[in-house]
């Protein structure tokens, strides 16, 4: 029972969101420009914000969804066992998004799903972490440092805000911090040489 609900939250991470929408909407495979990824941040920058919008909630609510299916075992809703098999159940979602098995293994970064993930597993550490991402995103407008600074205040929020007692939820909070890096090092590079691209919140209308 277990595995197969590892084997459907993984497929349910593996809907690559961004691909179908770029490729029935717009005949466009949005690994083929911007940067590359198939996620929500790259649908906003080369297909705007109709296609970026179901994109994000979508990816979002596959997290959640695919967290959600522990709700079929056997297990007591408020056992560590069944918040353990939330977090197996995540991180399978989580890796089905970055290496779909609909769209050639090739995915995204995993940002959103992420969310999806622990905003119903740890619904108050996310909020704050949510809020650095916001502080930052004003601060610096590149998505992708807000969401590796977010993606590392969890981990603290998690054990120094709230003293989490949970070990497995201390390393999955460090593991999600750890790939948010790894998944964001070109971006890393890209601001190191003051490269990265930035956002518009406004945009500017010139005068007649």
């Amino acid at each position: 029972m277990i595995a197969l609900l590892i084997i459907l939250a993984y497929l349910i991470g593996s809907i690559p969101t961004a691909v179908w929408i770029g490729k029935f909407f717009y005949n466009i495979d949005v690994r083929e420009f911007g940067s590359g990824n198939a996620g929500a941040t790259n649908t906003f920058r080369v297909l705007g914000q109709k296609a970026g919008i179901p994109v994000l909630i979508i990816d979002i609510l596959k997290g959640s969804l695919a967290v959600s299916a522990a709700f079929l075992s056997h297990y007591d809703f408020v056992s560590d066992e069944f918040i353990n098999l939330q977090l197996v159940l995540g991180i399978a979602a989580l890796v089905g998004h970055i290496f779909p098995v609909f769209a050639g293994f090739r995915g995204g970064k995993g940002v959103a799903t992420i969310l999806g993930i622990v905003i119903c597993i740890l619904p108050l550490s996310c909020c704050l972490s949510l809020l650095v991402f916001i502080i930052v995103l004003f601060a610096s407008r590149m998505v992708s440092l807000s969401s590796m600074l977010a993606g590392i205040s969890f981990p603290f929020f998690l054990h120094f805000v709230f003293y989490n007692t949970n070990s497995i939820l201390t390393i999955f909070s460090v593991v999600v911090a750890l790939l948010l890096i790894v998944t964001h090092r070109k971006n890393i590079l890209r601001i190191i040489n003051k490269q990265e691209s930035k956002i518009k919140f406004v945009n500017k209308k010139s005068s007649v």
